[in-house]
């Protein structure tokens, strides 16, 4: 048996319970990993109160998670780069709040000794939604691009692939993280009223992309303005906006494209010196219910974690 944290109805955070689980099996090309860390994300508590349910129609009891930290504790058949006692990361995309969790193989990286496991959990997702979203914008070097919700784990990664790539940023954020935006090289503008005006005033060469990563507020129509097109806007926090506007949305995907490149970016930050992962807050894998509540309040700076066993 394992144990995990799980809901067995949609709800609010007091839906989440623990739970006892068949330690599962894993099948060809996939690993069983001993989670020791866990990231939490927006897109966990979505799932929990029933909003995503047209896009991700859950089975019960369900078992949130998409990003663990751990180590390998049984292979399936046809996976030779991994062995049990090997220390991973990587994308479970369901399942992490436990503790074990069966993920492709071809979704871990090694994690090296001087990456921690609470950082270590707060990569996955944020890397591959970051690369992804440069990607999908298509934004080159010397264009600005300007982020809503640059503080949060997302946006604090990305902010680095950006900078790496000559890509100029404006961030949106709270003004107590605006220190923090300075610190990763990118413009900071404060929310709310006047909004457009002082990104205007931040960039008046013009706006070439906007990727939206908050989903709060009514950002899409003025973001549009800025750009010349909803072309140019991507959001991966506003489905009903992006469809009521005409603007992308990507909310993660199953294909593997972005998942390698992504870990192995930011790996390649972490082995120069040079990446960032400020941890928001790390809670028990017991506390999952206050961690998603955290969640929910938003303007966070960087990640919340589990911590497992």
């Amino acid at each position: 048996m394992t144990k995990a944290i799980g809901f067995s109805e949609y709800g609010g955070p007091d839906v989440l319970r623990p739970l006892d689980l068949d330690l599962p099996a894993p099948g060809p090309g996939r690993v069983r990993v001993a989670v020791r860390t866990a990231g939490v994300n927006p897109l966990d508590h979505k799932l929990r109160n029933g909003a995503l349910t047209a896009l991700f129609p859950l089975t019960f009891p369900y078992v949130a998670g998409s990003e663990v930290a751990g180590v390998v504790e049984a292979v399936g058949e046809d996976v030779t780069a991994w062995r049990p006692g090997d220390e991973v990361f990587g994308l479970s995309l369901v399942g992490g709040y436990a503790e074990h969790v069966v993920v492709d193989a071809g979704k871990l990286a090694r994690k090296p000794a001087t990456l921690g496991w609470e950082e270590a959990a707060a990569i996955p997702v944020a890397a591959e939604t970051a690369w992804r979203s440069l990607d999908l914008l298509g934004v080159t070097t010397g264009q600005t691009l300007l982020v809503h919700g640059a503080a949060g784990g997302v946006g604090t990664v990305l902010l680095q692939f950006a900078r790496s790539r000559g890509i100029r940023v404006i961030g949106t954020a709270s003004e107590a993280n605006h220190a923090h935006l300075r610190e990763l090289g990118a413009t900071p503008v404060a929310y709310g009223e006047g909004l457009a005006e002082r990104v205007r005033a931040a960039a008046p060469e013009g706006v070439h992309k906007v990727l939206d990563a908050a989903g709060q507020g009514d950002v899409l129509p003025y973001s549009i303005a800025l750009t010349g097109g909803a072309e140019h806007v991507l959001t991966i926090a506003d489905f009903e906006g992006a469809a009521a506007h005409g603007v992308r949305f990507t909310g993660g995907s199953e294909d593997v494209e972005y998942h390698a490149p992504a870990l192995a970016g930011a790996l390649a930050l972490h082995e120069a010196g040079t990446l960032r992962l400020p941890l928001h807050r790390v809670y028990p894998l017991a506390e999952a219910a206050e961690a998603q509540r955290e969640s929910e309040r938003g303007h966070l700076r960087g990640k919340i974690v589990l911590t497992v066993g």
